[in-house]
């Protein structure tokens, strides 16, 4: 009897991995995607003559390359790509060994902690020790199989070093088995010594056929759900949280059925702001430290807080302050067990569309009181006008606050425009006063708050929806930290917007630190005044130009008239366009409607940090641990 010998084919490692990629899919809901859909990258030593080589021999239909000027930026791009599809498509990242390697790290804890898919190839050290020490290595004492790339490790939900390349099969397979998993994914790292990129093996046909991996959509466990049915329907005032698992399930419509059907209100974390539009009577928009008056009055006398799809930062939570009914409870509809868990709550590990679907099956013709909902539509009414204030601009020739400035964009923007931001005192301003439109609409990075985040993810984000305008929110502390992959919008022609807001520091922080004793310390980008603080005039920067050296049209707006209209010309564009204002430093948001634990110096000599710490203390005791 004769044996047919198995066909291969022979490629260097580098070569192959491109080749798997290019051939794996996802499919939810009949709906199939590429899994990798290109990659970004910055090549040295590290990868240039192995991945880059690969890259190349592949081409462009096999694997499109995108060109970054910063690592961490480009897998800021990748991570925007991935969160407006909704985890079903993601980018690969390739870097050299060194610096460009240990510039991932700051973008993989960011992928990790949003769970949003990104994979990470960078270079390593010889697996043959051949050259040793090289070029950049980092040469440990006492463990010699360490490179820098192990500072991956932590920030990474998947990680190997591929130092044999049979070693590539099953890991290549189980990183796309954690890139597509939604409970699992996040920052995936496959490490890849630079002779190993470049060796050659015969490798099985197999591994280069087409792979379609389902998305899991888990139903509730029957007894779980009955459970959370008896809770919701013993509940006089319930109120569910939205996280980022609501969009990244696709699961508004069947919120919104459910909201519909029982009445129940909905509060947003930053990640799951826009699972209910704006103006649906049952949004109660933001929670938590930066949410609304109606969110958090509500929150404080809930007596079931149902989460979905939310991990409750301290942010939601206030620092375990915001829920203070004696008897509040809390049920978890999660697809991860450990989010599920949190807060001692009752579970319900499903899939945020079908664990929804079912509460609403089975909590036919179950509604709130009345008046429950008459005095949440009350409270969402009267922070309307909150908003309509903060928003309003009645004289044009007036400098713009910066919540003026959100009013502005506000009146321009379409339903499927996305706005972008991560960090500063944005964030703050647009949790509570947004009025989010769309699902996709309101686009905040706010798990990792990383400065930088936005211009990048910008990009990421108009690559996976060409024609939809898009908007990078970004004050000068954050435009400073990474304005690079301007160049790339530029180079790829896409036409993202960039709202550029001058206020001369870290306003966030500065106020921040004022809160808590820190006197605004190391805040302002001002000249050092005679004392040696920087309390002197602003410096002499003009961000606008920058951004227009970089490539971009530059609209610099004075006014709230100028501004209005530098924001319609940007929209209409086709180019990269940034529109520059100088705001009114004037405080224009709402307070805080809830605290926030940033630890205030027990002991001082300096009256602001005294008062500090009594308010400090004043606020620790209403701390709860719910068990």
């Amino acid at each position: 009897m004769s044996h047919s010998t198995p066909s291969v084919r022979r490629l260097t490692v580098a070569q192959a991995l491109v080749r798997f990629l290019s051939a794996q899919y996802t499919e939810r809901d009949g709906v199939r995607r590429r899994l990798i859909a290109g990659t970004w990258g910055i090549f040295g030593h590290g990868n240039v003559a192995g991945l880059g080589q690969a890259l190349l021999e592949a081409g462009e239909d096999t694997m499109p390359f995108h060109q970054g000027r910063n690592e961490q930026a480009m897998v800021h791009a990748a991570v925007g790509y991935a969160r407006q599809l909704n985890r079903l498509s993601a980018q690969a990242v390739t870097t050299s060994i060194g610096p460009g390697a240990t510039n991932l790290v700051t973008g993989a804890a960011l992928a990790t902690i949003n769970r949003l898919p990104v994979l990470l190839l960078p270079g390593d050290y010889f697996a043959t020790r051949a050259a040793d020490p090289l070029l950049q290595q980092l040469e440990h004492p006492s463990e010699a199989d360490v490179s820098v790339n192990d500072t991956l490790r932590p920030v990474s939900r998947y990680f190997d070093r591929i130092t044999r390349p049979e070693m590539l099969i099953p890991s290549a397979l189980n990183a796309v088995r954690v890139l597509t998993d939604p409970a699992e994914t996040g920052a995936v790292t496959l490490a890849l010594p630079q002779d190993v990129q470049a060796e050659a093996f015969d490798w099985p046909e197999e591994f280069f056929a087409e792979r379609v991996w389902p998305v899991r959509r888990p139903a509730p466990d029957p007894l779980e759900l009955a459970e959370a049915v008896r809770a919701i329907r013993a509940a006089e005032r319930p109120l569910i949280v939205a996280g980022g698992g609501v969009h990244h399930s696709e699961a508004e419509e069947a919120l919104e059925a459910l909201v519909d059907a029982t009445g129940i209100p909905v509060a947003s974390t930053q990640a799951g702001k826009g699972s209910l539009r704006h103006d649906h009577p049952a949004d109660l928009g933001g929670i938590g430290h930066t949410g609304t008056a109606v969110c958090d009055d509500l929150a404080r006398t809930a007596d079931l807080v149902i989460g979905v799809g939310t991990r409750y930062s301290d942010f939601t939570t206030a620092s375990g302050t915001l829920f203070q009914n004696p008897d509040v409870r809390f049920l978890n509809l999660n697809i991860t067990a450990f989010d599920a868990h949190k807060l001692a709550a009752r579970t319900l590990v499903a899939d945020a569309r079908t664990g929804l679907t079912a509460l609403a099956r089975e909590l036919d013709g179950h509604r709130v009181d009345k008046a429950y909902e008459a005095e949440y539509r009350a409270g969402k009414e009267r922070w309307e006008r909150v908003v309509e204030a903060a928003f309003r601009a009645d004289d044009d020739s007036a400098v713009p606050t910066q919540t003026q400035v959100l009013g502005a964009l506000d009146a321009v923007v379409g339903d499927d425009d996305v706005v972008i931001n991560a960090a500063g005192s944005l964030p703050g301003d647009l949790h509570k006063l947004w009025r989010a439109r769309s699902p996709r609409q309101y686009h905040l990075e706010y798990g990792y708050s990383c400065m930088g985040y936005e211009i990048p993810a910008g990009i990421g984000v108009q690559q996976a929806a060409p024609g939809t305008p898009v908007w990078s929110l970004v004050g000068d502390g954050t435009y400073l930290m990474m304005p690079t992959e301007i160049v790339t919008a530029v180079q790829e022609g896409l036409p993202v917007n960039l709202v550029l807001l001058q206020n001369h520091g870290y306003a966030s922080i500065g106020g921040l630190s004022e809160e808590t004793g820190g006197e605004r310390f190391g805040t302002a980008y001002r000249y050092r005044a005679a004392d040696g603080t920087f309390t002197g005039a602003p410096l002499p920067v003009d961000l606008a130009a920058n951004a227009a050296s970089l490539g971009m049209d530059v609209l610099r707006a004075k006014t709230v008239g100028e501004l209005r209209a530098a924001l319609a010309e940007a929209r209409a564009s086709d180019r990269p366009t940034c529109v520059y204002v100088e705001t009114d430093p004037a405080p224009s948001a709402p307070p805080a409607e809830a605290w926030w634990d940033v630890p205030v110096a027990e002991v001082a000599s300096r009256d602001a940090a005294v008062r500090a710490r009594e308010r400090y203390d004043r606020h620790t005791a209403a701390r709860r641990r719910h068990l």
